[in-house]
């Protein structure tokens, strides 16, 4: 493991961890972000606001983290913008397919021990690993 970052590790975890469970007791929302997007686009104007600032937050976090890390670059995969860009939009529609996404499932989901959650976890990890281990090598990256 050549990026372990034990306490950004930990610090970020405890912030996901916090902001699931803040939301949850008082919007009664799980925090899943393609939920989060869905509701910016589809929710009342009350409901709007508070997402709309959820998904600012995520990006300003972001954001502050990239400036206290001092990073002088953005990582790159390495992989053309056209196939990243259609991933991005097949990663959008399965997440709508599937009820919701990795964070919702494997954070909210899981902690609530909803079966559901489980399983679709389950599988998007187990995709991952097939992609990592043979799809990129077959694609030469």
């Amino acid at each position: 493991m050549e990026n372990f970052t034990p306490l950004t590790s930990f610090l970020g975890g405890s912030l996901i961890g916090l902001s699931a469970t803040l939301i949850l007791l008082f919007a009664g929302q799980i925090t899943g972000v393609s939920g989060m997007m869905a509701g910016v686009i589809n929710a009342d104007l009350f409901e709007k606001y508070w997402r709309f600032a959820f998904l600012i937050g995520v990006v300003l976090g972001a954001m502050l983290f990239h400036r206290w890390e001092h990073y002088t670059s953005i990582p790159d995969s390495g992989l053309p913008l056209i196939p990243l860009i259609i991933g991005g939009v097949l990663v959008g529609f399965g997440t709508r397919m599937g009820n919701g996404c990795t964070s919702g499932h494997g954070i909210c989901g899981i902690a609530r021990l909803s079966k559901r959650s489980i399983v679709a976890t389950l599988v998007f990890m187990g995709s991952g690993m097939i992609a990592a281990t043979f799809i990129r090598p077959l694609l030469g990256v």
